[in-house]
């Protein structure tokens, strides 16, 4: 008998040209594919070839020298002193970006308009919205013009007061901590102050932040912080569908829904407020609005206001922006400081003589304090609180010495290592704060020193984070000397600002009568 009728033999027959075909069609796929990804490899390889880089590997990149948590800007350093002018980073084999180095290449890409690279600030969208910070086009435009008079000198002034208020209730905090006899995270305590200056300034909104035991806003941040940087090191990671599954995924989703409802509970109470006529007269009536104000009150040439989604996403960026990098900057102005008791000592005796007896730094204190703020700028030089900005080439560029990038290239300008670049700088580890007196500084290339970035898509808030460093500084060296912890080293990491991945720790040592009288003999002596 036989086991196969002609029908089963053609099924079977069929049946094998299917899997036959299923085969072919997997194979030309992964053809495809590996052909996709070898074009890909080519026109990144073509567009870096131009400019020498450190060794990588064949399989990933110089991704491996990067596994190391807080060598990151330490080994981009050491390569830049090769590499003078940028050199191309690889992340495996599909993804490089040129690192700039050199005042003179940062100039060729901050005069242009170039918009945020897409692949380096897309984490943090789902966070803080497209906004001024990421935010390009007409978009970008209409509300960087729109929120330019909320950092009006007029605006700015009295927001000093708010400031040195919420400087002492920080200190008050450090005098109670004083007696443990242990160093002091500085970097917490800074971020509590800053977003509390921030929320009264620029939100009118009383946070009471700096007493809660548990302030849940900060903690969403530094969360945010890390998953953010996290999610950037891991290419597994930048799949939303992975990382949505992920444990990691997890906890920026919880992050985020603690620091949306903050954000959305300053709008509301903000917008409630407005809702009293009286109220609105005043504001509209006021020669210049605050941020909030601002947002809240502007319409286009339809008269139509921002719709809730923009109102948030700028909320939500000057939230973070407005005091996250300025805690880092006075943290680390702060360290640097203890770690130079003799700029530290002179600083103070300059505040002494402008404040005299009166307990509080004035709006008119601020132009009065140069040696202060040549110290403050030296270390925003060492350590800038954003340290690299990337930008992905709208059409292409050629620098001055005749290297190009085609368009769809992507940049990252290393602020920290143009800020130490020793075409610039002589010795420029070491810190000199007269680097910054008028005359040495006149001649300056006006690119190396970039603290708050430069072009058009500057820092537009940078004047209001120099006054909050020059009242907090003042503020902490009338009242503390500070003194290095050399057991606890802090170890820069950039999590989208420059922190410490083991914090800032300081000695405090209270400053009162026998202090100044053992400074002032030996003055005299």
């Amino acid at each position: 008998m036989a086991l196969f009728t002609l029908p089963d033999a053609m099924l079977f027959l069929q049946g094998r040209d299917l899997w036959h075909w299923a085969a072919w069609l997997v194979l030309l796929y992964l053809l495809f594919k590996v052909t996709t990804l070898y074009l890909m490899w080519r026109d990144l390889d073509t567009a870096y070839r131009p400019f020498p880089g450190p060794l990588r590997h064949w399989l990933y990149g110089n991704a491996r020298e990067f596994l190391q948590i807080g060598k990151d800007l330490d080994l981009i350093y050491q390569w830049s002193r090769s590499h003078v002018y940028g050199f191309p980073l690889w992340l495996g084999n599909f993804f490089a970006s040129l690192i700039i180095t050199h005042p003179d290449y940062a100039k060729a890409v901050f005069a242009r308009q170039d918009p945020k690279d897409d692949t380096a600030y897309r984490f943090i969208i789902p966070w803080i919205g497209e906004g001024l910070l990421v935010s390009s086009g007409q978009k970008w435009f209409q509300h960087r013009r729109l929120l330019t008079s909320g950092f009006h000198y007029d605006v700015l002034k009295p927001y000093v007061t708010l400031m040195a208020d919420c400087t002492k209730i920080m200190l008050d905090k450090w005098e109670r901590l004083i007696p443990d006899e242990n160093p002091v995270e500085l970097f917490h305590h800074v971020s509590l102050m800053t977003l509390d200056s921030i929320m009264k300034c620029a939100f009118s909104y009383e946070s009471n932040c700096q007493t809660d035991s548990e302030n849940s806003y900060i903690k969403a941040v530094y969360e945010l912080s890390y998953l953010v940087d996290h999610r950037f090191r891991n290419f597994m990671y930048h799949s939303d569908f992975i990382y949505n599954l992920s444990p990691s995924g997890f906890r920026f989703r919880r992050a985020l829904k603690v620091a949306h409802e903050h954000t959305d509970k300053v709008i509301k109470q903000r917008k409630e407020l407005l809702k009293n006529e009286k109220e609105l007269d005043r504001i509209r009536q006021r020669r210049h609005l605050d941020f909030l104000d601002i947002l809240l009150c502007a319409k286009d040439e339809n008269g139509h206001g921002l719709s809730d989604k923009d109102l948030r996403a700028e909320v939500d960026t000057f939230m973070f922006e407005g005091h996250d990098t300025t805690a880092s900057g006075i943290s680390w102005i702060l360290y640097a400081l203890a770690k130079h008791p003799e700029h530290q000592e002179r600083c103070r005796e300059e505040i002494k003589s402008v404040l005299g007896d009166r307990d509080t730094v004035e709006w008119d204190d601020l132009g009065k304090i140069p040696y202060t703020t040549m110290c403050i700028k030296e270390s925003l030089r060492l350590y800038p609180p954003v340290p690299g900005v990337a930008r992905k080439l709208s059409k292409p560029i050629t620098f001055f010495d005749g290297r190009s990038l085609p368009e769809g290239a992507r940049v990252i300008l290393s602020i920290y290592c143009i800020n130490r670049s020793p075409s610039y700088w002589k010795d420029p580890e070491v810190f000199d704060p007269l680097r910054f007196s008028a005359e040495n500084s006149s001649d300056r290339h006006p690119h190396a020193f970039l603290p708050f970035a430069a072009g058009s898509r500057n820092c537009i808030g940078q004047n209001f984070a120099m006054n909050e460093m020059k009242v907090a500084v003042a503020h902490v060296l009338r009242r503390f000397k500070l003194i290095p912890d050399p057991e606890n080293e802090p170890q820069k990491i950039p999590q989208i600002v420059l922190r410490s991945v083991n914090g800032i720790h300081l000695k405090l040592e209270k400053i009162g009568k026998d202090y100044e009288k053992k400074t002032l003999g030996a003055e005299r002596t």
